[in-house]
């Protein structure tokens, strides 16, 4: 997101010292001297803030935040007065506003106020991103979130599962999701009013399994962890499958199957049956770029579902997530982002493993592509301001840019 801020004051050195400050810490500005000039570039999706003096010629700053408020309600307004008035203050805060601040400002209050807000601002705008793309897109765009190329083809394979009529093996390890991957296999597959059935597999009887093929007529039956079957009940699913039936088995499994089988623990025709079409999420360390929208994602919906503000997310939590093995993946994710989102913080995180395959060369290089990247897309594209953020020289930030082929133009709005 451009980080811009809308500056309104009347008094035109205020407001060229005030936009001094705010560019040259790396800000877009826009500068307007009343409210008339200011409230025309108010619009719903404003890709920044709004810092405005009370104290105005006509319509005062009071008068803005009620238009503000009424184009977006979450438009976060930071209202200025040379007075100290505490009522006025008050009445501010009592009416929506932001925060509320003294002129003259210090300038590390004023900035400290300003990322606050804008922070708070790309949170609401990302939010609002999800919740569109969740509206217009398919089940894989709603439900399998991720920009990173394996998220990519992690929604194109169950799309084309989703074509077929064929048993379907979902491979992932513990806490990645296979039970989601399997409802949004169904939900692409026809009418979603049809049943989806969820069994776990451990300890499940021949009558269990026959009464879920039973509710899933019509629908899908997911065997969540498929390998723990009984012997006997994996002959009587291999039976049930070769019959004609109306109906669908999406089986998820983090054991490897195919040594399971060759270690006679498990049916070789099931197996065979069940690998026909074979979906395999990759493991979060794998895919660390997609770390920070998965987190702000889990965080949004922690604190929505406990009527909590949604806190602060700085590059040092994001930093430290993404330093993280996360052998419990999504589901280890989710539960950081609640306690985080409920004020604890992110604890004493584990200490990072060596990635499977991966050196620590190539596990430090993954992080940092995916802070660039993090950055460039919360600016918007601003090469300047994420090199900023970073604490990173131009020429360090752009040669690093390079080094990981990466385009600040591909994410500009």
């Amino acid at each position: 997101m451009t980080q811009t801020v809308l500056l309104v004051d009347d008094d035109m050195m205020v407001r060229e010292a005030l936009g001094q400050t705010l560019e040259l810490n790396g800000l877009r500005v826009t500068a307007a001297g009343s409210y008339v000039e200011a409230k025309d570039h108010i619009q719903l999706d404003f890709p920044g803030v709004i810092l405005s003096d009370i104290r105005m010629p006509g319509k005062d700053g009071f008068a803005l935040l009620q238009q503000a408020q009424e184009v977006d309600p979450d438009l976060p307004v930071i209202l200025l007065t040379g007075e100290g008035d505490i009522p006025t203050a008050v009445r501010g805060m009592t009416e929506g506003a932001f925060d509320f601040l003294e002129k003259p400002c210090d300038p590390n209050t004023l900035l400290s106020v300003i990322g606050r807000a804008l922070q708070t601002r790309a949170l609401v705008l990302e939010n609002r991103a999800l919740r569109a793309k969740a509206q217009t897109g398919d089940a894989a765009a709603r439900l399998l979130i991720g920009e990173s190329t394996l998220a990519e083809e992690l929604r194109a394979q169950v799309r084309a599962a989703a074509t077929t009529n064929a048993e379907v093996l979902i491979c992932g390890e513990p806490g990645s999701g296979t039970s989601k991957v399997a409802e949004v296999l169904h939900l692409l597959s026809g009418d979603a009013t049809r049943p989806f059935v969820k069994l776990a597999a451990a300890g499940l009887s021949a009558e269990d399994l026959l009464a879920g093929v039973d509710r899933a007529e019509g629908g899908t039956l997911f065997l969540d962890e498929v390998g723990a079957l009984d012997a006997a009940v994996q002959y009587q699913l291999l039976d049930l499958l070769e019959q004609p039936g109306n109906w669908r088995l999406a089986a998820g499994s983090y054991r490897d199957l195919e040594a399971e089988h060759q270690a006679d623990r498990f049916n070789a025709d099931l197996y065979y049956k069940l690998d026909l079409f074979r979906i395999r999420i990759p493991a979060l360390r794998e895919r660390k770029e997609d770390i920070p929208l998965l987190f702000r994602h889990y965080v949004s919906i922690s604190s929505e579902q406990a009527a909590l503000t949604p806190p602060e997310i700085g590059q040092d939590a994001i930093a430290q997530l993404m330093a993280q093995d996360w052998p419990g993946n999504a589901r280890a994710l989710m539960n950081a982002a609640m306690r985080f989102s409920m004020g604890l913080g992110l604890g004493q995180m584990d200490s990072p493993q060596d990635d499977a395959g991966l050196g620590l060369a190539e596990q430090l290089a993954q992080v940092e592509r995916s802070l660039l990247m993090d950055a460039l897309k919360r600016h918007g594209g601003g090469a300047s301001a994420a090199a900023k953020e970073l604490k990173l020289p131009r020429k360090t930030f752009y040669d690093k840019l390079a080094r990981h082929g990466i385009r600040p133009e591909a994410f500009r709005s």
